[in-house]
């Protein structure tokens, strides 16, 4: 292996280690302290009853997350916020990293595991001073030195775990004072009405070949519990849900959002329980009681759908990444993406009367730099010191190979995008009122731009509304927005209003579709379909496509085709082919128009060709959380 990428798997963030690295699930010590309680100042918050849009990142590691802090990363939860507030934090590696506009709340969710054990590890004069890990974890100062320490740490984990051995680094005292840095910048930085800062860390579980089960875990207001649930604890993410059932029942409202599904190998989205049984009435309202959201685009790929599964989904081929999470097993595909799963849990409720995937979708962005990157052209992918170089994430030529004959290297980070943000709908940016909008699922999620959705259903809606200056208004009135049931009212087809918006940074939208999901003589089934075009487009009524509007990219500059695409799209529009008898789902994708992907930009700025097994060019894109329809 090319000596640049001899530590590219293990930058795949995060292990799944094997489950002997655990002990077997127990009753966490901290489920037996009482929570900590802070409360939120009182302040007046003008409030919007028709909701304004707000985007978000839930998934922002720091320095206290092991990772990263073997990539070199040294920024603090502070940095996160301040970042996220539109300030300018410094990489590791120097430069300075800004994006072009600020975000409207953030949570950062670094891994309860090893929480904050690092930087103990590294001290000299600390307990961990002379551990085995710690001349290794002392030398993560370049991209060697960064590689070695994350190989040591994970060789480490495999030996104990082979050995039957408990893990020597369970600190909690350590834990505890990492986790509590977190509640109090989150509290520093949560400024009602302007900016929100929710507190929260992430739960990072495996199955025992590195099916990635981890989540993010959310508490809606100040109060929370004196230590995270961790892998510590259990790697059964129904622990995980009883354990949040508990702060519940202690007045801290809790959630889990799932991300990369895409890395599971099929094990997010089973029809068994973790046991292996099949999957009841108790463990769907356990579920989808604590997780009413799922992350669908992030660095590490977008989890919407795959080509296997949606072949005549000309759009399904976007930010795939194929394998499993620090790992080079490939990753199937069915029970892995989210569209997949919307149609396990339709079929489930036909046989069953049970669903445990009516979950919202969002986005965020998994960044270990403490500083997400969304922009194509501003990007500076996600593992520090070892994928900041373009030639080590595979972008541009290895310095050592002939500019005749180029050779590139092929690490994890080539399959990484400049993804995702979180949208959702709320009164006010508050963290109760953003809260209440991921209860409630009205939310979307974007692949990086200030893309703006709005998808509503309802027997009342009609066209009239594309021309009312209170649309949104009539909208909310006469039917329901995404994330919501529709339940049957006539034996008529409902309408759907559609509305994007685009953002003024990025390029102009080119087409809306409807991606629709239903069950019919007990096979499931989907269909693509455009509802709105921009340019004066019309959808052809067999094909159901917009024209080709011409938008191009020259990839010698990067360059776009200036004056098309919209601004805006709306629309209203009825299933010709609605069955009232039969279950199905709705969502809203938005497509821009194409532009360079963040490799493309690489290559031009190192002067060199695009590498040719890569996409050049990418339609950033927005999904709307669905609206189920029940008969």
């Amino acid at each position: 292996m090319n000596k640049f990428f001899k530590f590219s798997l293990a930058a795949w963030v995060l292990a799944g280690f094997a489950t002997g690295c655990s002990p077997e699930p127990t009753e966490q010590a901290a489920s037996e302290e009482p929570a900590a309680t802070v409360s939120d100042p009182v302040a007046v918050i003008d409030t919007n009853p028709l909701r304004n849009a707000y985007f978000g990142d839930l998934h922002v590691h720091t320095q206290l997350s092991f990772d990263a802090y073997l990539f070199g990363t040294r920024r603090t939860p502070d940095d996160a916020y301040e970042f996220a507030k539109g300030a300018a934090i410094e990489h590791v590696s120097g430069f300075s990293m800004q994006m072009k506009k600020p975000l409207d709340f953030l949570g950062v969710a670094d891994h309860a595991f090893l929480l904050g054990m690092m930087s103990t590890v590294a001290d000299p004069d600390s307990a961990y001073g002379e551990h085995e890990i710690a001349e290794a974890v002392r030398g993560a100062t370049d991209a060697a030195g960064s590689g070695a320490a994350f190989g040591a740490v994970l060789g480490y984990l495999g030996r104990i775990a082979g050995e039957g051995k408990e893990i020597d680094l369970d600190d909690r005292d350590v834990m505890r004072s990492a986790w509590q840095e977190i509640v109090e910048a989150a509290e520093r930085h949560n400024d009602p009405g302007n900016f929100t800062a929710f507190i929260g860390y992430e739960y990072t579980s495996s199955g025992p070949e590195s099916q990635n089960l981890h989540r993010n875990v959310m508490f809606r207001g100040s109060e929370h519990p004196n230590l995270p649930f961790s892998r510590f604890d259990s790697l059964n993410p129904e622990d995980l849900w009883v354990w949040m059932d508990n702060q519940r029942a202690q007045g801290m409202d809790v959630l889990a959002i799932p991300h990369n599904s895409n890395g599971s190998d099929g094990w997010m989205f089973q029809t068994t329980n973790w046991a292996g049984e099949p999957i009841d009435a108790a463990y769907a309202e356990l579920r989808m009681r604590n997780e009413p959201l799922v992350e669908n685009t992030q660095v590490k790929g977008t989890s919407d759908t795959h080509p296997m599964l949606s072949p005549n989904d000309e759009w399904a081929d976007f930010e795939i990444m194929p394998f499993r999470i620090a790992s080079q097993l490939s990753s199937q595909a069915p029970g892995s993406y989210t569209r997949d799963a919307y149609l396990r849990g339709l079929l489930m409720e036909e046989a069953d009367g049970i669903n445990p995937y009516k979950f919202g979708v969002i986005g965020s962005s998994d960044t270990h730099n403490a500083a997400g990157s969304f922009e194509e052209d501003n990007y500076w992918s996600k593992t520090g010191l070892l994928d900041i170089d373009p030639f080590r994430r595979g972008s541009v030529p290895l310095p050592t190979s002939s500019p005749d004959e180029p050779e590139y290297g092929d690490p994890a980070s080539q399959y990484w995008g400049a993804s995702g943000l979180a949208g959702v709908w709320a009164e006010s940016n508050t963290r109760a009122s953003i809260f209440d909008a991921f209860r409630r699922k009205e939310t979307f999620s974007t692949s990086g731009p200030h893309i703006k959705v709005r998808f509503f259903a309802g027997y009342e809606i009609n066209e009239s509304l594309l021309s009312a200056d209170n649309n949104i208004e009539l909208a909310y009135a006469a039917g329901v927005p995404m994330g919501s049931d529709l339940s049957r009212e006539t034996e008529g087809a409902p309408h759907f209003f559609l509305w994007a918006a685009r953002d003024a940074d990025s390029v102009a939208l080119q087409r809306l579709q409807i991606i629709k999901g239903w069950i019919e003589d007990g096979e499931p089934m989907e269909a693509v379909i455009d509802v709105a075009c921009s340019d004066g487009g019309e959808v052809d009524a067999e094909t159901q496509r917009c024209p080709d509007n011409g938008a191009g990219v020259d990839l010698n500059t990067c360059a776009t085709t200036s004056g098309s695409g919209a601004g805006e799209l709306m629309t209203v529009w009825q299933d010709p082919n609605f069955d009232p008898e039969l279950r199905a789902f709705y969502y809203l994708r938005v497509l821009e128009n194409p532009k360079c992907r963040w490799s493309t930009w690489d290559a031009i700025r190192a002067g060199v060709a695009p590498r040719p097994d890569m996409h050049t060019t990418i339609q950033d894109r927005a999904w709307s959380s669905p609206i189920w329809y029940r008969p």
